[in-house]
């Protein structure tokens, strides 16, 4: 019998925790770099313990509490604490600047914030001048030296064990309304200040029974997750955090994204929570290496890839694979498949969640055709954030999957992409005017999305509304279609298509080097630098070549005119992509507007 009735995340984890006890919950990378497993119960200490440590320092319910931290079992403990006394968490991601953490923290009305790092401390304390209200500090890690209002986490613990009235966290648990905000997510304020998204226990307890919902089969049994995506995020939070909570999983912190392939290896988990990044770098990564290979190997994974490609319609529609077909594609798995799964640590994988952003089509097919199920969705952080999923059973490439249940979709003017569902944030904090504009007369949310929906309810995005290029013409363009098709190219690893106001399209490519490094060797191109690699006449042509067969299938007023190919990948350190790695087009386009401007010469 649950103790708790299920009206929070915190309720939930206490029945779970009765439920599975010394079972292993986190494991992580301790400081003698060994995995270390804690369980459910020993999780469930630290956060009482941190639960009375707020109590002791008189948090109200309804409070705002700051988390600035990378992933680690620790952001969860905290998270945990926070919610189970009736505050709000409000995350901030963890590569955010001190002015950044100042405007969240001042917005939101934030009186205490806990810190990952020494690093992030000093973001906090840099900040903390121009923030009055803003009282306790505490870290995560030791500190480098004693500081005033700083406290350490095993400080805090140590001193909410000692705390008088234990009942107390009971007590503001219980009575927590499934109404109440639960966190305040900061969108990343591309176009003027972040908005603070309100997210309620609802929200966030429907997501996870919707995802649960999408097939209970599935995400039975034991699973491992691999957490590296930003908990700040409400992906990873929901998806990678909650869900497996809720489902009894164990959850394993990869160490950071720099050591994601080594820590796959090392954990081989049975599920993964990613974004499209992940899956092309892995993809790209193989065919540059087989692109070098001997040509008996190379055959060989040519061979393999064939039969992959004939395995779509089986995997996608959970058919056995049976007679010479299914003979030839287990010698096929045998030999190459599972040496390559073996390679990225994914061997064990049954399902992979894709989402944060369109998957291409060949990416999502290259998986499939290996037997890794990568399951598309979509959604935003407005929306807690899950929408729509594709369905274990039915996998459609290049669509992200019906409804989850209890949500309505519907495309409104222009292809908007419109949702009605208990997942829908409360609204902006502090921000009725903006919370106004994005829903409708009759209640749905605008996701601001471009999409299309088929016969059997799964949804396509085509693209984004602010992402629109409009030409000099007036034609309307969707970049996002045109550079997923680029990227099917393994030559290209990261693009961007200009044209907004322009009289033709162009693009801004950053080269897949490692294939292209082949390429040029094997056709005996020399060159002493990459820049001087990327002005080779024969690599522009190969360029041009690839941009034409990648986009036959596009209107003329589609076609890329003019490019430049760029020597240093885009990241989130350049200031390119997300904390989610996705493009911020407005960034790309005032840091190379030289570039870009060369391309567009007066008549």
């Amino acid at each position: 019998m649950s103790t708790f009735k299920e009206t929070s995340m915190g309720a939930i984890f206490q029945n779970r925790v009765e439920q599975y006890g010394d079972k292993p919950l986190v494991s992580f990378k301790n400081k003698q770099g060994l995995w270390e497993d804690l369980s459910w119960n020993q999780m469930n200490e630290k956060v009482r313990n941190v639960g009375y440590f707020l109590l002791s320092k008189g948090v109200k319910p309804g409070e705002k509490i700051a988390l600035f931290s990378p992933n680690r079992y620790e952001w969860w403990i905290a998270d945990m604490a926070i919610l189970s006394i009736g505050a709000v968490n409000v995350p901030i991601y963890a590569t955010n600047s001190s002015e950044e953490c100042r405007y969240i923290i001042d917005n939101s009305d934030t009186i205490m914030c806990f810190a990952g790092t020494n690093e992030h401390l000093d973001k906090i304390l840099a900040a903390k001048p121009k923030l009055p209200n803003l009282k306790d500090l505490i870290i995560f890690d030791d500190l480098d030296s004693p500081v005033e209002g700083v406290i350490t986490l095993a400080d805090a613990m140590a001193k909410g064990s000692t705390y008088p009235n234990k009942n107390e966290f009971d007590e503001r648990l219980k009575p927590i309304n499934i109404e109440d905000v639960a966190t305040i997510i900061y969108t990343s304020g591309t176009t003027g200040n972040p908005k603070g998204v309100m997210l309620t226990h609802k929200n966030f307890v429907s997501n996870v029974n919707q995802l649960q919902a999408v097939d209970p089969d599935f995400l039975s049994g034991d699973h491992v997750f691999l957490s590296f995506l930003p908990l700040a995020h409400s992906l990873e939070r929901t998806v990678g955090y909650y869900t497996p909570i809720f489902l009894g999983h164990r959850v394993a912190f990869a160490e950071d994204v720099s050591k994601l392939v080594q820590n796959l290896q090392e954990i081989r988990p049975t599920f993964m929570v990613s974004v499209p990044r992940i899956y092309e770098k892995a993809h790209a990564g193989i065919v540059a290496k087989v692109s070098s290979a001997p040509p008996v190997k190379k055959a060989l994974f040519n061979w393999a890839m064939g039969l992959a490609r004939e395995n779509l319609p089986y995997i996608s529609n959970d058919k056995p694979r049976t007679g010479w077909f299914g003979f030839k594609y287990n010698l096929a798995d045998k030999i190459i498949f599972s040496k390559l799964k073996v390679a990225l640590g994914m061997d064990r994988l049954q399902g992979a969640i894709s989402g944060g952003g369109p998957l291409s089509v060949s990416d999502a097919e290259f998986f499939l055709g290996m037997g890794i199920r990568v399951l598309e969705g979509f959604g935003l952080t407005e929306t807690t954030p899950v929408v729509t999923g594709n369905k274990p059973t039915k996998i459609k490439a290049g669509s992200v999957g019906p409804a989850v249940k209890d949500t309505i979709i519907k495309i409104g003017e222009g292809g908007e992409v419109l949702i009605k569902g208990p997942q829908i944030m409360k609204g902006y904090y502090k921000n009725d005017e903006a919370t106004k504009e994005v829903f409708t007369e009759d209640g749905f949310f605008r996701t601001g999305d471009i999409g299309e929906l088929d016969d059997d309810g799964y949804l396509k995005i085509t693209g984004r509304i602010k992402d629109i290029l409009v030409t000099s013409g007036g034609k309307n363009i969707s970049p996002q279609n045109i550079e997923n098709s680029l990227l099917a190219s393994k030559y290209i690893e990261q693009v961007a298509i200009i044209g907004d106001n322009r009289k033709y399209l162009s693009a801004l490519i950053v080269p897949a080097f490692e294939s292209l490094e082949n390429w040029a060797k094997q056709n005996n191109i020399s060159y002493t630098s990459r820049s001087d690699l990327l002005t080779n006449g024969e690599v522009i042509k190969l360029i041009e070549s690839e941009l034409d067969a990648n986009t036959k299938d596009y209107a003329r007023v589609e076609q890329i005119r003019k490019f430049t190919l760029l020597e240093t990948e885009w990241s989130q350190v350049t200031g390119e992509l997300t904390p989610t790695m996705k493009l911020k087009r407005r960034i790309i386009n005032q840091k190379y507007a030289n570039k870009i401007e060369d391309m567009y010469p007066p008549d």
